[in-house]
């Protein structure tokens, strides 16, 4: 029987995440310290960051420098006073000494507060690339269809800043105690070759279990981090949605959810400080060791007389900061995996923006044109994903000045219409016209509240144009909002104003900024569905007024009054295009009783009412109707009613497509 080869996997998977790791390190430090993509950097700022580096380089050294050429001046210090006894000698050793340690003194701050200077400018220019692709391309709203990225913000606020910092802090601290290790290694071989091969051997099996204790750490700091961004979201999800869990009275199973994530963070923490306290016990006891060391090796030979004492005390000494040296240094190793971890997260959260924001290949996309007014051409709207068809075929224009209502079951896709608009959703055929976005503003149904001053919020989102009080308190007078100035010091006082507003009042707010910025086109996502039907109509009145193009999403009856066309979508991704009025007649006809129920009515104008409403349902049929009375599907008879081309129906009628703006019906030949 042949012998089976099983292949080391545990092997080959530590290969393979050391790889990924120092693919993520070099995708986090390399635009810093070499860039190579043009625009990347300013070479002067290059150059003052590695100008910066090679001096605490160079701070390192002599401070390493130093403590070596203090450990003989401490030698020299003790053969004086034991062996010499020479006050003149001993007072200018110290002097020396003194100095020395001055020296060490100056040296650790400084080198310090360099090494926190380079990390707070690489923090600063690492936070500034990553928020620019967060902002850049929409990235922000797009990332949120990635279901693998979790809370973005963190990601921002709290796993940047590290990186920097624990970078620069294990890089010098490495450097240091290795210098350190080896310049007190060399000091024990010229004292003991035997001590010196021993503390190396000593030194490589403590470095073995160290790194068995941290590999565990690593992976906790990694659970760490997820676990505090889960308890943290779950807080300011509370703090975001307070109205409505008030109102639902959920307060017990926001609690539930609080208390199972923040159990989730204890026992996550419980298992770090028991790993942590077995790496403590370990670096202690290692210590211990070697502080105890030289005194088993070097204590006979002193008492024998066969070694000085000044020399045992720097031998001593060497082992003592070996010991400290090598301590710090496995620390460093030990937060080196919480550097790990975020290195990780931020790389992961890097490759995100970049994969949202790319063109996707081999698929279709709406071709957008920017032009003085807005017009769909045979769009068909896909949802990101490509997986649903929200609306098919879809064609109209809108004409200057006039105001176009959206109606249809909820989720068939009105608000995603608006969405294409502005550029946020292109999957789908066809060719987008329309303004540049400048020129377009849009109220959602819950309005966007900036952090900032009442003046911003009126402002928003061209915040430095110049305007007057005077004209700001006019503007809030139109929206029925006179009264907020007399809660709030002035214009330039900043509250929190989703707090204080009521969301009509932000409605209203919303509306202000309109009439503010006088855009030539408006985008309205049911943004008075808070309102009373007087403050609605006062608004839209207003609105008309402005002479902007306009397009409404909304339910209510009332909005009619406001708008000339009415475009309804349906359940099969149809649609149809109308009046407003035509819009009406059809639901009046199609609501309308049975025609063998009993009316009894004295009112003979009810009567004539009633039977034009029949005559209009004979005499004219949307697309809809059309697909009920013929075997042809909703794009065949839009496509039929584009060529002018006429139908005939199950019953043998013929009718033909009349495209008269004020009829848009199809009429029986």
């Amino acid at each position: 029987m042949p012998t089976q080869v099983v292949p080391a996997q545990p092997l080959t998977n530590a290969f393979s995440g050391f790889t990924q790791f120092w693919e993520d390190v070099k995708a986090v430090v390399q635009p810093y310290w070499y860039p190579t993509e043009p625009g990347e950097r300013a070479f002067s700022d290059v150059i003052r960051a590695w100008g910066m580096l090679i001096l605490l380089i160079l701070l390192i050294i002599a401070l390493v420098g130093t403590t070596v050429f203090n450990s003989f001046i401490n030698r020299y210090l003790l053969d004086i006073i034991i062996k010499e006894k020479d006050l003149s000698k001993f007072f200018d050793a110290l002097l020396l000494y003194g100095i020395a340690l001055a020296l060490v003194t100056l040296l650790v701050g400084f080198s310090k507060f360099l090494r926190k200077q380079i990390a707070l400018d690489w923090y600063q220019w690492l936070n500034n690339r990553i928020l620019s692709k967060y902002l850049s391309s929409r990235a922000y709203y797009k990332i949120n269809f990635k279901s693998d990225i979790d809370n973005p913000d963190q990601h921002l606020s709290q796993e940047i800043e590290p990186i920097a910092s624990n970078a620069l802090s294990f890089s010098a601290t490495f450097l240091e105690k290795v210098l350190e290790m080896t310049a007190f290694l060399i000091i024990l071989w010229s004292i003991s070759q035997q001590v010196a091969v021993i503390l190396v051997a000593y030194t490589v099996i403590g470095n073995l279990i160290a790194v068995y204790l941290t590999q565990e750490l690593n992976k906790i700091n990694q659970e760490e981090l997820e676990s505090k961004a889960d308890y943290s979201y779950c807080l300011t999800h509370v703090r975001t949605h307070a109205e409505s869990i008030a109102f639902f009275r959920g307060e017990k199973q926001e609690s539930n959810i609080i208390v199972r994530r923040f159990s989730h963070l204890i026992k996550n923490a419980k298992r770090k400080i028991n790993w942590e306290r077995n790496k403590d016990i370990f670096n202690r006891g290692y210590q211990a060791v070697i502080q105890i060391f030289p005194f088993i090796v070097f204590g006979p030979l002193d008492i024998k007389g066969e070694m000085d004492f000044g020399e045992i005390s720097q031998a001593a000494l060497a082992c003592n900061l070996f010991a400290t040296a090598l301590a710090e240094l496995i620390n460093e190793f030990g937060t080196s995996g919480r550097f790990s971890s975020y290195v990780e997260r931020l790389s992961e959260f890097s490759d995100a923006l970049d994969e949202v924001t790319k063109q996707p290949e081999n698929v279709s996309t709406i071709k957008t044109i920017e032009e003085n007014h807005l017009a769909f051409e045979n769009v068909t709207l896909q949802t990101p994903n490509y997986e649903q068809v929200i609306v098919e075929d879809l064609s109209l224009s809108v004409q200057a000045g006039e105001g176009l209502l959206i109606v249809g079951p909820s989720g068939r896709g009105k608000s995603s219409l608006l969405r294409a608009i502005a550029g946020l959703w292109n999957a789908g055929t066809g060719r987008l016209v329309r303004p540049p976005l400048e020129e377009v503003l849009f109220l959602p149904q819950r309005p966007y509240i900036i952090l900032g001053t009442l003046r911003e919020q009126l402002l928003y989102p061209n915040t430095n144009r110049q305007i007057t009080d005077v004209e700001l308190k006019a503007v809030l007078q139109q929206v029925n909002l006179q009264n907020l100035l007399s809660r709030v010091d002035g214009f330039d006082t900043e509250v929190p104003w989703e707090n204080i507003l009521s969301i009509g009042e932000q409605q209203r707010l919303a509306f202000a900024r309109l009439l503010v910025t006088h855009p030539s086109f408006t985008i309205l996502d049911e943004a008075t569905s808070a309102l009373d039907l007087k403050n609605e109509g006062s608004l839209y009145q207003q609105l008309q007024e402005t002479k902007t193009t306009f397009i409404s999403v909304g339910h209510r009856e009332s909005l009619f009054d406001y708008h000339q066309w009415v475009l309804e979508l349906s359940q099969d991704s149809s649609w149809q295009l109308m009046t407003v009025q035509d819009y009406r007649t059809q639901n009046a006809s199609i609501t309308k009783p049975p025609t063998n129920a009993q009316i009894k009515t004295d009112d003979s104008s009810q009567d004539k009412s009633l039977n034009q409403a029949e005559i209009n349902t004979v005499e004219g049929f949307s697309h809809k109707e059309m697909n009920a009375l013929t075997y042809y599907s909703i794009s065949t008879i839009r496509s039929k009613a584009s060529k002018g081309e006429s139908i005939t129906t199950k019953d043998s009628f013929t009718y033909r497509y009349d495209k008269d703006p004020k009829m848009l019906k199809w009429v029986r030949v």
